[in-house]
């Protein structure tokens, strides 16, 4: 095998970032030669290319990748016996973003001014969710911090790619049902309106389906700017309406009853809270607690009020599994999956058996969901196509008979 040149980053026994590049065969063989060297492996791959500074929204997502970013560094320098403070010190400077460096310093300054690693992390609840920071405090309690970061690090790398797949599958149904509407509107607005030119003489008698066609033109050539105020007004009112608490909680039970999408999303749900509740309980948080935190990082409402009875269920001895069922929010599967974790006594395995079921299952439903909606669009933009091309052909094979 060819010598190939890696770059590397890692810390030497003085706590300093060393960057270098190594050649060899594979990135286990320049591991391997740092530590002879003294040296421990923070990463071993292709060179980074350094991305031009364009600020382009980012909807969220740059904070994500900010917040994975920070949790696999620590992950991999307190678990290589790096210090707290020296390991946010390389941290900062690896970070790229100058928005996350600052947060990053602040922690820093805060731990140094005598603070919890908690604590600190808690000061920027935009960045840190409660789950984040009740774990990062479980593990400064138990000394574990290192294995801590490593449990978060694999909770936010597999949300992140649940979110993702969920992202790029929606895309296209989404641009196909846009372009599809696209065409139907330059179709009505500009095509038709010039076939309707042949009919201007009144003597001719038009179809009823071409007549049809030429008065929704019409509607669509005059009125088309107040269908569009009406559409944004309506949309603005319902986003509005769903911030509310009354609004977001009825949207929130809507959406779970909408045909496969509604599956989709109840099922992604589970994987998160079992995610979660995989995380929390297996680094001691007790299990009320852990249920509360769970039930903060649910997006739907619906889900994280049931989760809150579910917690006073356990409050009151019966358990978890029996009363995940009674809410009828969660699919049956998990209720059964939680008896066998809690007659076994290996709750915090069945929540992380659960979360990559209902991961996978979320993959399936969106899947279906896709593969339905696809050609549902495209029949329907086939049909009103059809009808247009249709009435145009009706209208051209009557003046041919009035010719005749």
């Amino acid at each position: 095998m060819a010598a190939t040149a890696f770059h590397y980053r890692a810390v030497g026994v003085d706590g300093k970032l060393r960057t270098g590049t190594i050649s060899a065969e594979t990135t286990a063989v320049v591991a391997r030669e740092l530590r002879r060297q003294g040296l421990t492996p923070v990463y071993v791959g292709a060179e980074e290319k350094k991305s031009l500074n364009i600020n382009l929204p980012s909807f969220g997502g740059n904070r994500r990748r900010d917040v994975l970013f920070f949790t696999q560094e620590l992950s991999t320098l307190l678990n290589s016996g790096v210090p707290l403070d020296r390991a946010l010190t390389i941290t900062t400077e690896l970070t790229t973003h100058a928005q996350f460096k600052t947060i990053v310093s602040e922690i820093l300054r805060s731990i140094k001014g005598g603070k919890s690693l908690a604590d600190s992390l808690a000061l920027h609840p935009q960045y840190f969710s409660d789950l984040f920071i009740n774990m990062v405090r479980a593990g400064e309690a138990s000394g574990s911090l290192g294995g801590i970061f490593e449990r978060l690090s694999e909770f936010e790398k597999s949300r992140d790619q649940l979110r993702g797949y969920i992202i790029s599958s929606m895309i296209y149904p989404a641009v196909l049902a846009l372009v599809g509407a696209g065409s139907v509107f330059i179709l009505m607005d500009f095509v038709v309106p010039r076939f309707a030119s042949i009919f201007e003489d009144g003597r001719m008698q038009i179809p009823t389906p071409t007549k049809i066609m030429l008065d929704v033109s019409k509607v669509v050539q005059d009125w088309s700017w107040l269908v569009a105020l009406v559409v944004v007004s309506v949309a603005v009112a319902f986003r509005l309406y769903t911030r509310t608490a009354a609004g977001r909680f009825w949207w929130d039970g809507t959406r779970l009853r909408i045909p496969l999408l509604g599956e989709a999303l109840r099922k992604a749900e589970t994987s998160r809270f079992a995610r979660a509740m995989s995380t929390l309980v297996g680094n001691s948080v007790p299990l009320v607690q852990s249920l509360h935190i769970s039930a903060g990082i649910l997006y739907n409402t619906r889900m994280a009020n049931a989760l809150k009875e579910v917690a006073q269920g356990v409050k009151r001895g019966e358990g978890l599994a029996q009363p995940l069922a009674r809410t009828h929010m969660f699919p049956a599967l998990a209720s059964h999956l939680l008896t066998v974790g809690e007659e076994t006594g290996k709750l915090d395995l069945m929540f992380a058996r659960m979360a990559d079921i209902y991961e996978e299952e979320t993959r399936s439903s969106i899947k279906r969901f896709t593969s339905a909606f696809e050609p549902l669009v495209i029949l329907v933009m086939g049909l009103i196509v059809g009808a247009l091309v249709l009435s145009m052909l009706i209208a051209i094979t009557s003046i041919n008979d009035v010719a005749i």
